[in-house]
């Protein structure tokens, strides 16, 4: 098993497109001055002995170390020994709304990221419980099955927005039926599900989907998050909100009698989320605690080989290698040189 023992280092990975922008710019600016001079092909012969294949290269040089570079910050490892370890828990499944209207700003930053943030300190509070993860908007997919493994849990967590999801709409019911098969479906008990959303376009198989659910030993509680006033949904290509077909702003609000009743019949709690995510938090680990757990096993990597000394030697051969290319070839320098010092 590969992972980075720092996942979050791999966001300065979003600098390579600042290094591309500043690479594009200057040569742009340098095109640019070379036309205010005059011919192209007259000045450019000008500056004699100068490459751009040469500056390209030196910027693919660095553009390559600066990969390498941040890889080796996030430090690739590979298990190297696994043992089985038993355990007390519960096997928690978050489902977690990705449709557009949690883009909303009725709780900052947005809905989605607030959830996610809701999402993470609960994950810093379980301790021996498996947790698996689903998205969902207009459909409902597993994006993660069920696992002690909490860092990855926590890098898949990174990754889901809106885009993953095309079909819009909150097809929690969907959501339900994916997260009930993700459980092992030989037990009656020990599994509880966490739904998060604004229950926004609820579909009318939810109550029926948690009351099979239930039926089948899984405990649901819903998260409600947003507010029931609303608020309008941003458009990201236009950088304003919403219109509908007749012109006016749409409005997303927080449909919490859907939430509480889906909750009611999954035997689960119902909680409000607005600016008191610790309470939520540890109203969500009562409830999970507060439930009969399993003793089950589990393979896990206990030791791990880090390789981010290869990756930092690549990256700083790398830097080596373009302090050394010049970007005026030397014999060109020469050439200039023996030309200056001439008499006539």
């Amino acid at each position: 098993m590969l992972r980075f023992q720092h996942s979050e280092y791999l966001w300065a990975l979003a600098l390579l497109l600042v290094l591309q922008l500043a690479f594009f710019s200057i040569s742009w600016w340098k095109r640019r001055s070379v036309r205010k001079l005059g011919d192209p092909v007259l000045v450019e012969k000008l500056f004699t002995g100068y490459s751009r294949r040469r500056f390209t290269l030196r910027f693919l040089l660095i553009f390559l170390a600066f990969f390498f570079g941040v890889l080796g910050l996030a430090n690739m490892q590979k298990g190297s020994r696994m043992e089985k370890i038993t355990r007390k828990g519960v096997d928690v499944v978050i489902a977690l709304d990705v449709s557009k209207s949690m883009l909303a700003g009725d709780i900052r930053p947005d809905r989605l990221t607030r959830a996610k943030q809701l999402i993470s300190k609960l994950l810093d509070k379980l301790d021996n419980d498996r947790v698996g993860m689903v998205v969902f908007a207009g459909n409902a997919y597993l994006q993660m099955p069920l696992t002690i493994d909490y860092s990855a849990a926590k890098m898949y967590l990174t990754t889901v927005g809106p885009e993953m999801i095309p079909t819009q709409g909150t097809a929690i019911g969907q959501a339900i039926q994916v997260s009930n098969d993700a459980f092992n479906k030989k037990e009656r008990k020990h599994k509880a599900l966490i739904i998060i959303s604004d229950g926004e376009d609820h579909d009318e198989a939810a109550i029926t989907n948690a009351k099979q659910a239930f039926d089948d030993g899984v405990v649901i509680s819903t998260i409600g998050i947003g507010s029931p006033a609303g608020a309008p949904l941003p458009d990201p290509e236009t950088g304003t909100y919403k219109k509908d077909k007749e012109g006016n702003t749409v409005v997303s609000k927080l449909n919490e009698e859907e939430l509480k009743s889906i909750a009611s019949a999954g035997r689960g709690i119902y909680e409000h989320l607005d600016n008191n995510t610790e309470e939520v938090v540890s109203s969500l680990v009562n409830r999970i605690d507060s439930m009969e757990q399993k003793e089950f096993g589990e393979n896990v990597f206990t030791d791990y080989n880090s390789y981010f000394q290869y990756f930092l030697a690549v990256a700083l051969l790398l830097l080596v290698a373009e302090f050394f290319i010049p970007e005026v070839k030397r014999s060109a320098r020469t050439n200039v040189v023996v030309t200056a010092t001439e008499k006539p």
